[in-house]
Order: C-alpha cells, then structure tokens, then sequence
C-alpha cells in the first residue's frame, strides 16, 4: 500500500480524547518513565472489553494505570482488574489515578511482583480479556501464560506491537523487536486463536480464544 495514511492514522487517534484523569495518568507514567497506551489505543481497549462484557481482566504491566482506567471503564459495573507490576511505584500510580476516576477499590486489583511468578497462580480459564504490557523479553512467555488464563472466546491484547515502527522493519534486529515479531508471527499461525494486528497508536496486536 503505497498511499500515505498517516492524515488518517492521526485522524482516527484523535477520534476519542483523554479527560483530565487520564492526561493526568499519561503524565504520571511520562515522569516515572513507564510509557502509556495511546487514547486510540485505550478507546479500542475500551470496547473490546465492552463487548466482551468483561468481568475478569487481566493486564501484564501496570505502569501508571492508563491502560487500566480505559480497560475498567469498557468492563462491568462490578468487573474487577487484576494487574500486575514489579514496580510498587507504578501501582501507587494507578491506584491515585483510579481514585481520581471514582472506581471503587475493589474493582482494582493491584499485585505486586513478576509476573511469570504470579500469572501461574490465577485460575485457568477464569478470564475475559488478558492485557500483556509488560518486559518484552518475556512477552513470549506472558502469551502462553494469557492464552492459558483465557476462557473461550475471551481475548488476548499485546500492546506495543509496533514497537515504534521498528517491527515491520526486517533490518532491525535488536531484542525487543525481534522478541515482538516472534511472537506476532507466532500468534499469526497458532490455532487456538484468530488473530489481527491492529495499527492502533503503537500497534495492538488482538487474539481470540477458540
């Protein structure tokens, strides 16, 4: 596709804006160097958990929980968020900006540490929607961890997948983009799912459980 599509790119991110809670949160996680979704982004993460009537998420990486206020405002008026993060800072983060937002504590869970120590003990099958934000050297592992985690039909959501544009490119070879293109490649051929990359902000890559 040789058409600019950048008007449009920027035209459908500007489609839904943040409020004051949210710029506030973009703000925090900018200062403790942790990143953020974009709105487009957070409003796309926002529906797919409206759709899926989500009452049980998910999300690998807290930050300062932007992502978390757009995930908790598109699930159930008592669905309750599960997030993790090895940083306790970032999850102080959160929990100010979910207090901001009037969302009652115990719509939010916050658990601190690694999360290929905690995701082996939530409950197989016991969830709608898995968000993997979290060390991209790792993502492969947060993957299988989230499809295990997922019920049928739910959802599995990789944010970042474009790593700053680096993903589609074959010459860069460091890490973190080979690490993000071996697993969309693997989500693209694995049979339990049906997958789409989505170029939303940074790229959204979105599973379904079969």
């Amino acid at each position: 596709m040789s058409t600019d599509k950048s008007a449009s790119w920027a035209h459908c991110e500007d489609f839904r804006t943040a409020d004051e809670v949210l710029l506030r949160a973009t703000d925090r996680a900018a200062q403790l160097g942790c990143g953020a979704v974009s709105p487009g982004t957070g409003a796309l993460l926002q529906v797919v958990a409206a759709a899926l009537r989500a009452s049980a998420v998910v999300e690998i990486g807290t930050g300062a929980g932007v992502s978390g206020l757009w995930l908790l405002r598109g699930m159930s008026p008592d669905g309750v968020l599960t997030t993790i993060d090895a940083e306790a800072e970032h999850q102080r983060a959160a929990k100010e900006a979910f207090r901001e937002a009037g969302i009652r504590p115990t719509r939010a869970r916050t658990i601190t540490g690694r999360a290929l120590e905690v995701l082996p003990r939530l409950t197989d099958g016991g969830y709608d929607l898995v968000l993997a934000d979290g060390d991209p050297l790792e993502l492969a592992e947060h993957v299988e961890q989230g499809l295990r985690l997922l019920r049928p039909g739910g959802v599995l959501a990789v944010a970042h997948a474009l790593a700053g544009d680096r993903t589609p490119d074959p010459a860069r070879r460091d890490p973190v983009t080979t690490a993000l293109r071996e697993v969309t490649r693997a989500l693209r051929e694995d049979d339990r799912v049906v997958p789409s990359l989505v170029p939303s902000g940074d790229g959204l890559l979105l599973a379904a459980r079969r």
